[in-house]
């Protein structure tokens, strides 16, 4: 109840509302204004200390029943508009209590919206073309239709207050914004087409019943079209001007047309009365209403004075009128019409009675095509099939072609209007009891009066003067008028007030229906029309009402703008009995209806008979009112403003997750449908931004496979004190995926350590089977600076573990040179260097990067490694036999790598790599301690160097080191890169000297400076290059004899394989490679980080792929 008040407060229909200002729910007692001081005076000596610190979220029992209440929702409708004045005094008034009961707001509006043109102008004639039994069906279906929704619209409007907005407010809190908005924009498209409907009936009424001769296009003398044409203009005039009319006096003020309601009303009901005192005089004293039948044709009744082809005038046979129309001169003797010749004219009783037993005649449909013939049950007619029809214009001709779905789209507008009490809820005294009450109460009296009309039509009135439309073949008088009693022309007047009303009723309800909608600001577009006049009249909105009612009134058709209206009220109707199956169905804990008679299979059996309804009106009109709510439903969800409003898809999509979630439990899956569900490990800096937002970027161009994403990050400390920080950092993911349009979900874990944080974002993320297959995290930075170890070895457990948990591992190395998404590579290579088998990751990875546009116009190339005993020319062929099973399309090439010795340089790099290991490991000393000994270590083993090698100090940078490093600095070179712990560090030569230190005491200046290296230098190096240096450094081989042999073999394979990739790859935008896994103790860690740069040097872009263990691609459909 509360959550409905507070969307009351927030709501959309009131003339103060401005729409929702924010997305969420607000409650009147959160994040109060008042002071400390007012607080503790206010909850002084009231037995609150205990709570006194939680009454900003938690209010007293006593001001929350209090402002229960006290609450009063805004009214529908005009009532606000009349009293309340846009300023802040109005606003500070307090609303009167609502005093209307069941009757007057609810039960007589709808009786005054369901009963209306169609029962006075088009009833008989449906009785007359489809038949009783086929119009009672009709009726039954469409009365059984709106009962049901009524049901479901009564359980709705129970479950809590439903402020001013009436089904709109309904339908959009229950199916939420999207739908909402759709199905408003219907229903408003529907009122107003039903203003169009009434001013065309109004119009009909006027010029053919009450004053025919003010028609601005006269019609006498003109025949089939042209005549059709001339009304059809004549509607369109005077429709148009009594539009004008009915704006001007709405927009003038409302009020009048409020106070002429019940005048309106009461025309209905007496009008109503006198065809009831009709039927039951016919019962003992039928009336005297002849119409005149040549053979079996109706005449109209306009073409003769005297049904009778002569009469005898004395001793004289005299020809009639009728003689003279169908003959070419007025003798005995003349031409007369084949049809007319050959036939009798007779004249029948148009209304016989209640008893007379027509009711079997117009048991059953006769439908007709357009210009047929109006013709009479049971009277034989002597037809020459091969004569030409002439005098067509004596007789009363069908005007439009009939059959029974046109029939469905005429009558359904006369049982509309139901939604006029749930429209006035703000103006009941109790809504939740009269709402029910008094809407079934409507719809069952107006049932009954249509099922009997129907009956009692049949059972009265001949079936020529049914199908009779305009009356021509009874003197041009309404047909329903002929039957009541005392005066026909009670039914002219009492059905000309009654259209006037309820037109003036939809110009006035429409547009603040659209007003209410604006207002929500879930349409950008309408906005403009949620503003109006001071006192809040919707002028903008009558505006656009008007114009398209006028669309309406130009079609100049009441048959043809009645099944457009049907359409919009259907498929209102139809997402009413949609809402309350859902919150049914989803046994939503805030659906708790006061109303008990319903269930979701009676909403759904509505639903289906809506649906049903529109497809018989016309399938095409219901195309494209379902095409209009579609288009509105895509826009909003594309651009609309977010709510949230507690609706039920919120709850279908809950379900559909969960059933899709368990389903997922069912199994792993198959091959075929495997794609990267990644989660990115994301690193932030002190202010909780994003360090690397380019990992995003690749996510994105990545997603080409679609699946999850999960970004995850984490903080440090105390879920109780860092729970700001966490939010931040949230917001900046949350904002960063926006930024690089990434779909999935961001995630933030606090924890005493990032090392378990880490770890738990990787064991915990996602949910059940919708869980994240791959990790994406970017190579550390700088990761040999003594300050940046812990990054080290959190990448090294990083990899442990996405190989313990099967995960698959994609590591970018030098993000930030990696493409944003907006770049475009014109050419160039994505390199594929496939060393060992990952389960196909190495060959998905780059399909799925050339669906992004970044990467589109990239080739793909697929390096593999021969050995000696390997036959690389068959290995090309079954490569490319492979990429073709799989649909890739990619260049292959064999790379044969021979064995070779393993050169001083590998032992040296070792060397340096694994005293580099030792001595981080025996240091436990400060950084400035650290800093000095470094140095002092340093100096000593420089001096050693350049007493051995004085002339080969020249150390090279590679292409990352220019980057990183620049070239501006004083100090000399190995101090920067030892000191401030710069990523690139230049490599001398073989620094060996009979008083080199030993192993264990190996400066690490050496080491770092031995890390890093490039091709020139090896080039250069003349320990490498010159075999006379070889020999020399086979002195030192006792120290090489205590190296690790594992480590010197995989130093070895690493600068190899290196030296192969560069030459190949080394203009490629993008190489690809097996990333090889981590030591399985935890000794040499280090170790596995140098064979990672080693393997990697010399390259702009390398992502370094470890597979999940599972095959990713298969060659199977």
């Amino acid at each position: 109840m509360l959550n409905n008040l507070t969307e009351c407060e927030e709501g959309d229909g009131g003339p103060n509302s401005q729409g929702d200002a924010t997305s969420k729910e607000s409650s009147p007692f959160i994040n109060s204004s008042t002071s400390d001081v007012e607080k503790s005076q206010q909850y002084d000596g009231k037995n609150m200390a205990l709570f006194e610190e939680e009454m900003d979220t938690s209010p007293m029992v006593s001001s929350l029943l209090s402002s229960l209440a006290n609450y009063s929702n805004l009214t529908q409708g005009s009532k606000e508009h009349e009293e309340a004045e846009n300023n802040e005094e109005a606003r500070k008034k307090t609303v009167q209590a609502p005093r209307m009961g069941t009757i007057m707001g609810v039960y007589l509006p709808c009786m005054q919206n369901i009963l209306g043109v169609i029962l006075f102008l088009r009833m008989t004639w449906l009785v007359g073309v489809g038949g009783v039994l086929g119009t009672f069906a009709i009726v039954f279906m469409c009365c059984s239709t709106t009962m049901l929704t009524a049901i479901s619209m009564s359980a709705i409007a129970t479950n809590g207050v439903v402020p001013a907005g009436g089904s709109y407010y309904m339908i959009s809190r229950s199916l939420g914004p999207e739908f909402g908005g759709a199905v408003g924009i219907c229903f408003y498209l529907g009122t107003t087409f039903a203003g169009a409907m009434y001013i065309l009936g109004c119009i009909e009424i006027l010029l053919i019943y009450i004053v025919p001769p003010a028609a601005i296009f006269k019609m006498e003398g003109l025949e089939g079209s042209e005549a059709e044409a001339a009304l059809l203009n004549n509607m369109r005039v005077y429709g148009t001007i009594v539009l004008s009319l009915m704006s001007l006096v709405v927009f003038v003020g409302v009020k009048y047309v409020n106070k002429l309601a019940l005048v309106f009303l009461a025309c209905v009901i007496l009008s109503i009365l006198a065809v009831y005192a009709g039927v039951i005089k016919t019962s003992f004293d039928p009336p005297e209403f002849p119409v005149c039948v040549l053979g079996n044709r109706t005449l109209l009744s306009k073409g003769f004075d005297i049904c009778a082809k002569t009469i005898e005038q004395g001793n004289v046979t005299v020809t009639t009128r009728l003689w003279r129309s169908f003959c070419d001169s007025e003798f005995l003797n003349a031409t007369c019409d084949d049809y007319f010749t050959n036939n009798n004219v007779s004249q029948i009783q148009g209304i016989p009675g209640v008893t007379s037993g027509i009711l079997a005649e117009n048991l059953f449909s006769m439908f007709a095509e357009k210009n047929s013939f109006i013709e009479k049950r049971g009277i034989s007619a002597v037809l020459d099939p091969e004569a030409p029809l002439t005098n067509t214009n004596r007789y009363v001709l069908a005007d439009i072609t009939s059959f029974f779905t046109l029939l469905v789209g005429i009558y359904f507008p006369s049982v509309t209007g139901i939604m006029a009490g749930s429209n006035r809820s703000g103006d009941l005294q109790d809504a939740q009891k009269s709402i029910p009450i008094g809407t079934i109460l409507a719809i069952t009296t107006t049932s009954f009066i249509y099922m009997s009309s129907v009956i009692l039509f049949g059972a009265c009135v001949d079936g020529v003067v049914l199908r009779d439309k305009f009356g021509e073949g009874v003197n041009g008088n309404l047909v329903i008028g002929t039957l009541a009693w005392p005066s026909p022309w009670v039914i002219v007047f009492g059905s000309f007030f009654s259209t006037c009303g309820a037109g003036l009723q939809s110009l006035t309800g429409a547009p603040r229906l659209l007003q209410a909608i604006s207002r929500d600001g879930i349409i950008p577009f309408l906005r403009v029309f949620g503003h109006g006049k001071a006192n809040g009249e919707p002028t903008w909105a009558l505006l656009l009402t008007a114009c398209i009612c006028e669309i309406g009134i130009l079609i100049a058709s009441l048959d043809s703008v009645a099944p457009i209206l049907s359409m919009f009220f259907l498929m209102c109707y139809m997402f009413v009995n949609l809402a309350c199956a859902l919150q049914t169905l989803l046994r939503t804990p805030n659906w708790r209806p006061r109303f008990k008679f319903y269930h979701w299979a009676l909403s759904l059996l509505g639903m289906s008979l809506c649906l049903t309804l529109m497809f018989l009106c016309s399938w095409y009109y219901a195309i494209v009112a379902m095409g209009i709510a579609g288009c509105i439903y895509k826009y909003i969800e594309f651009c609309g403003a977010e709510k949230e409003w507690g609706d039920g898809i919120r709850g279908i999509s809950l379900s559909a997750a969960r059933y899709a979630l368990m389903r997922l439990e069912e199994g792993p899956p198959h091959t075929k449908n495997w794609r990267p569900q990644i989660l990115v490990l994301m690193g932030l800096d002190g202010e909780q931004n994003v360090e690397q937002p380019r990992l995003l970027s690749l996510t994105n161009q990545l997603k080409a496979g679609k699946g999850l994403t999960i970004v995850g990050a984490c903080v440090e400390g105390t879920y109780l004190n860092n729970q700001p920080q966490a939010q931040k950092a949230d917001q900046s993911l949350r904002k960063l995926m926006e930024i690089e349009k990434v779909k999935g979900f961001s995630q933030v874990v606090i924890s005493s350590n990032l090392r378990d944080a880490t770890s738990h974002l990787i064991q915990a993320g996602g949910l059940g089977g919708l869980r994240h297959n791959a990790v994406l995290v970017s190579f550390p930075k700088n990761w040999k600076q003594a300050e940046e170890h812990h990054r080290c070895r959190n990448f090294i457990e990083i990899v442990r573990e996405t190989t313990a948990a099967q995960l698959a591992l994609m590591v970018p190395k030098n993000i930030s040179a990696y493409p944003s998404n907006g770049e475009r590579f014109t050419e160039g290579y994505i390199d594929v260097w496939w060393i060992v088998h990952d389960g196909g990751m190495l060959m998905l990875l780059p399909f799925l990067l050339r669906q992004h546009k970044v990467w589109r116009k990239c080739k793909m190339r697929i390096f593999t490694v021969a050995q000696m005993d390997d036959n690389s020319i068959q290995m090309k062929k079954d490569l490319m036999t492979f990429l073709y099973h799989l649909r890739f399309d990619a260049e292959v090439e064999v790379v044969e790598m021979h064995d070779s010795d393993i050169s001083a340089y590998t032992y040296e790099k070792t060397l340096v790599m694994e005293q580099r290991s030792k001595i981080l490991k025996e240091m436990h000393l400060t950084k400035n301690e650290r800093e000095r000994e470094i140095q002092s270590i340093t100096d000593v083993s420089r001096g050693s160097i350049r007493r051995k090698n004085p002339s080969n100090l020249h150390p090279q940078r590679s292409i990352a080191e220019e980057s990183v490093t620049g070239s501006g600095e004083e100090k000399p070179e190995e101090e920067v890169q030892l000191i401030q712990g710069k990523n690139a560090t230049p490599t001398p030569t073989s620094p060996t000297s009979p008083t080199a230190p030993t192993p264990v005491a190996m400066s690490p200046g050496e080491e770092i400076q031995m890390t890093w290296t490039d091709e020139t230098e090896k080039t250069n190096n003349p320990a490498v290059a010159n075999p006379e240096n070889i020999k020399d450094m086979f002195n030192m081989k006792p120290e090489w004899e205590n190296l690790n042999q594992s480590n010197v073999r995989r130093m070895h394979h690493a600068q190899k394989l290196n030296e192969v990739i560069v030459k190949k790859s080394q203009e490629a935008k993008l190489v690809l490679l097996n990333m090889p896994g981590p030591p399985r103790n935890r000794t040499g860690e280090e170790n596995y980080m140098e064979f990672l740069e080693v393997l990697t040097e010399g390259l702009n872009r390398v992502l370094l792929v470890r597979g999940g263990g599972r095959e990713v691609i298969t060659i199977y459909s």
